[in-house]
């Protein structure tokens, strides 16, 4: 059918539809990875998902939701059913054009029309998504769900039949995008210790040998900026490289030149977007690397872990079993992505490039203030602090304050109600549901007086 649909009002895409009609199947397709679980059994996805898709060179935000199996709230059958409902309304609410999933197969049913209903009311541009449409039969049958008034595409994401054209049809009606990496590139520190292999990464990623590489430890004493670019295109991210000096323990600097040396790299790490810590894998981790990973921590900076040089270890130990060990004897590296390389060989560079990219995406997003503030409801619902003193904590409302790091205020009746762990599995959460592995979370818990008055 020709696209009527009115301009997007932001490039938030989200997938609505009642239960088992392929949300997460599309969802998967339209990503280009296996990101939501699929099966065949109904009520799977429970939690919102997002993720960035890149299509040549556009990108725009795509929102995953559970099945509706109620409108009205209060006929929800338990608190899942709810709670799904509650997701989906909040991501129509953020979105700027929604995709409504039915199934060809099936036929329009009774719930699909008040899906329909509730879609109108929001007023977003819609497209129907008429799944299950293996062949042109089908594609015949989908003309019934033109009754619903939106424009209908019938697809089958089993074969991956329909799927381009729809992606087509959704980058026509998304307003420009807008790229702040071209006047203000994200920073990237690449640090680690002397002769991990920093300047050798560097410079498999750019493919130019601009940085100095040598088997001596110490040859760069100062920091490099280089620049890099992931994509191609007004949507291209561009990137500062920093190639840092590796750190050594301020104990046995001695010479001026590598006081400096370790000054501008712990500089670096303060001014960094996102670090990339090199290790040595037939080294392992060392106290310098403890380090630095506490300097990162501290700047707030994203983080992502390449073990270098893994050709000198894998005949020694699994990448499992190191990973493990790196995670126990690391803590601060339970929500930061590993990978295991060699800069020199090229194994898993391709890989790191597109770490960097998605952790870029993790600091710089901006969550839609929604889905955030029913993703904090449902995991203060499924799990509350115990009481303090006879207090309980009680969240109001919570919003994004700042990027880079990622900054959410929430409003509670008292900030000494949340304790350390219970802030941890906030977090937790927070990165489940908006894919933000190896992006910090500030959380600033604020006194809200007022609500708690009249609460």
């Amino acid at each position: 059918m020709e696209n009527t649909a009115i301009k997007a009002r932001n490039r938030t895409v989200a997938i609505v539809g009642r239960p088992n009609v392929g949300k997460s199947s599309l969802f998967n397709r339209l990503a280009g990875q296996r990101i939501a679980i699929v099966h065949e059994q109904s009520g799977i996805t429970r939690d919102r998902l997002s993720a960035e898709v890149k299509v040549r060179d556009e990108r725009f935000e795509l929102i995953d939701t559970g099945g509706i199996g109620y409108i009205d709230r209060k006929a929800a059958k338990d608190t899942i059913d709810a709670g799904i409902l509650d997701q989906v309304k909040a991501a129509i609410e953020d979105a700027g054009l929604i995709l409504f999933v039915v199934d060809t197969m099936a036929g329009a049913l009774p719930l699909d029309e008040e899906v329909a209903v509730l879609l109108r009311e929001a007023g977003r541009p819609v497209f129907l998504v008429a799944n299950k449409s293996d062949n042109a039969a089908l594609d015949a049958q989908a003309v019934e769900f033109e009754q619903f008034s939106f424009p209908v595409y019938p697809l089958s994401t089993l074969h991956n039949r329909g799927v381009g054209d729809l992606t087509h049809e959704i980058l026509g009606v998304l307003p420009e995008d807008e790229n702040f990496t071209v006047t203000d590139p994200l920073k990237i520190a690449v640090v680690g210790r002397p002769n991990a292999g920093k300047s050798s990464f560097i410079n498999r990623l750019i493919k130019v040998d601009r940085v100095i590489v040598s088997e001596i430890a110490g040859t760069t004493r100062d920091s490099i900026e280089v620049p890099f670019q992931v994509g191609h295109g007004d949507s291209a991210r561009h990137y500062k490289l920093i190639d840092t000096a590796g750190l050594r323990k301020w104990g046995k600097v001695k010479e001026a030149v590598d006081k400096y040396s370790n000054l501008r790299t712990e500089r670096s790490i303060q001014i960094a977007d996102i670090t990339i810590l090199v290790l040595d894998a037939s080294e392992g981790p060392k106290v310098r690397d403890k380090k630095i990973l506490s300097l990162i921590e501290k700047a707030e900076a994203g983080c992502i872990v390449l073990v270098n040089k893994w050709d000198l270890a894998e005949n020694i130990t699994t990448q499992r079993q190191y990973e493990e060990a790196l995670r126990r004897e690391l803590p601060y590296l339970d929500h930061v992505p590993i990978f295991f390389g060699s800069a020199l060989g090229g194994y898993n560079m391709r890989k790191m490039v597109e770490a960097i990219d998605e952790v870029s995406r993790s600091v710089s997003t901006t969550l839609t203030t929604g889905v955030l503030n029913r993703v904090l409801r449902q995991a203060f619902e499924r799990t509350s602090p115990h009481m303090v003193k006879g207090r309980r904590l009680k969240m109001y409302y919570a919003t994004q304050v700042g990027s880079r790091p990622i900054r959410i205020k929430i409003f509670v009746n008292s900030p000494s109600l949340v304790p350390e762990p219970y802030e941890k599995y906030l977090k937790r959460c927070l990165r489940e549901s908006f894919g933000l592995d190896g992006a910090p979370l500030v959380l600033i818990f604020n006194r809200r007086r007022a609500l708690e008055e009249r609460d």
